[in-house]
């Protein structure tokens, strides 16, 4: 039996909408996967209107949690990735709720829709507001979303066909190098992070087959529990950060500021129409950064929102309560959501922290090895890699779905979020991410892990050192060990196998020129700064 293209959209979205239903209603299955993207969102959209939380954040203590609930099989995937999917796209949506109605930002992309969300909550504007950052935070995201999967398949498909293990290697150390140097304040520390991120990943076996750097201690044969060290080093590092900001600093006592709506707060047709030339140029503006692996949705809002301060011919400037500057930045920093999986889905190498958990999720249940494979027809038997592929490019679309009906409505209820505390937060969120880590391995070391790699993420911290490249590292590097350890077989034990391929040679002459640009370019030096506030 041959299989077509319309037979793996079948499959998909059977996967989707009707495996394991857990209700029916109106003679309609309700599936698992159904239910988890809807709550998904909803504590997305929870957790951005809270400032000093993100959607990784919660994706992180989410992700252990979701494993140890759904096991393991493949059948766990679909439901898994669906929450994770609608946390990332509800915190998007949510992270203007604060900036609008009491000016900070509930996520860092956020910051630019401050400028002009927050003076028209004071003009009494503050419901119109929250309906263009709902417009246009969902329209960027959708169009992003298409994006994503017209171009995903033709990447893999120039992948599988140019690239072979000497090119694939290069391709990662090029990432890499590009990773490292637009996430921090200096190149160098960036490339220092990565480089320890690896050789953080080199304890235990490996490819080998005896343990490497384990000092004998039987339990680190294996290596570090892998989600026990990520989690460590991008949450519980920041927690024991923020817990010391608070100690030493005084609580601030000011009353939030109070707005009251008055007038036509609706959203109308003609409003749409003006919007729609700046959500689309920020849009593409967004899409092309979040394909770019590391910049991250802070310089997408930035240049999205410089883009539309250029084409604004309005009476009300931008600054001062424009609605173009809100949709130009909700447009630009939503828009990364999706085409950040591009890499993800075609080259297993992820380019954000959101990323990280979603290739975390695949590699942890399997059923889903993101490379060109899984974008492979095969003529008599199922790929149900590109099964579960198109299940996924079926939940994005269902979460833009659902953010477009219920979470305008739902973002515009949650002002009262901001009044919740740091010093309340960060002890429960501590609690609850290393609870979290217990849960999914079920062994104290992987809590003295994930406390250790804590340590090691504040330390990063406060020496103005970015985590994201140690965390990057650390999960291709067993990719790369086994790729490269492959290209050295197939070359005949050839030293300079990676030099004598033309195109893994113009990879590692790109990742030269990247660190170097990036390091005396002012242009550069500009990237750098907008990237380290994701």
């Amino acid at each position: 039996m041959n299989f077509e293209l319309l037979d793996y959209v079948r499959m998909g979205l059977s996967a989707v909408f009707t495996a394991d239903p857990v209700a029916v209603v109106f003679g309609l299955p309700i599936s698992m996967t159904l239910v988890m993207v809807f709550f998904g969102l909803i504590a997305g959209i929870v957790v951005g209107a809270i400032p000093g939380l993100s959607g990784p954040f919660a994706m992180a203590v989410s992700l252990p949690i979701l494993l140890s609930s759904f096991g393991f099989t493949p059948s766990a995937l679909l439901p898994v990735l669906g929450f994770l999917i609608g946390l990332m796209k509800g915190s998007t949506l949510g992270g203007a709720v604060p900036a609008i109605l009491f000016n900070t930002p509930g996520t860092p992309d956020a910051l630019m829709t401050t400028f002009d969300g927050y003076p028209m909550a004071k003009n009494g504007k503050a419901g119109k507001a929250l309906r263009v950052a709902h417009f246009s935070c969902v329209a960027g995201d959708t169009f992003s979303d298409l994006v994503l999967i017209t171009c995903a398949p033709f990447l893999a498909v120039i992948v599988e066909k140019y690239l072979d293990y000497p090119e694939k290697a290069a391709l990662i150390i090029l990432a890499m190098a590009f990773i490292a140097a637009v996430v921090g304040t200096s190149v160098l520390k960036g490339l220092l992070a990565a480089l320890f991120g690896m050789f953080c990943a080199t304890i235990g076996t490996g490819e080998d087959s005896t343990p490497r750097l384990t000092f004998g201690i039987d339990s680190l044969a294996g290596g570090f529990p892998l989600i026990a060290a990520v989690l460590g080093v991008l949450i519980l590092g920041e927690i024991f950060k923020t817990i010391e900001d608070l100690a030493v600093s005084r609580r601030d006592q000011r009353a939030l500021p109070s707005v009251k709506e008055h007038g036509d707060n609706k959203l109308h047709l003609s409003d749409m129409r003006k919007l729609m030339p700046y959500i689309g140029v920020s849009a593409v503006i967004g899409t092309i950064v979040g394909a770019l692996p590391g910049i991250g949705s802070t310089l997408a809002a930035t240049l999205g929102y410089t883009s539309g301060q250029r084409m604004h011919k309005g009476e009300i400037p931008f600054g001062s309560g424009a609605m173009e500057g809100i949709a130009s930045t909700e447009a630009a920093n939503s828009a990364v959501s999706g085409s950040n999986l591009m890499p993800v889905l075609a080259l297993g190498i992820p380019g954000n922290v959101g990323a990280v958990f979603i290739l975390l999720a695949m590699e942890s249940i399997g059923g889903l090895n993101p490379g060109p494979n899984v974008f492979r027809m095969t003529p008599d038997t199922v790929n149900m890699e590109l099964v579960m592929v198109i299940g996924l490019f079926s939940l994005m679309m269902l979460a833009n779905v659902l953010n477009w009906t219920v979470g305008g409505a739902f973002m515009r209820s949650l002002g009262v979020m901001q009044h919740i505390p740091a010093r309340v937060l960060m002890p429960i969120v501590l609690l609850v991410t290393l609870t979290a880590v217990y849960v999914q391995e079920g062994k104290m070391l992987s809590v003295y892990v994930a406390v250790g790699f804590g340590v090691i993420g504040y330390v990063m911290r406060r020496l103005g050192i970015s985590v994201l490249p140690f965390v990057i590292a650390y999960i291709l590097a067993d990719d790369f060990e086994r790729l490269i350890r492959q290209a050295f077989a197939v070359s005949g034990s050839d030293p300079w196998f990676l030099v004598k391929s033309p195109l893994a040679l113009v990879f590692l002459v790109l990742a030269l020129l990247v660190a170097v640009f990036l390091s005396r370019n002012p242009v550069g030096q500009q990237v750098v700064k907008h990237a380290d506030k994701d």
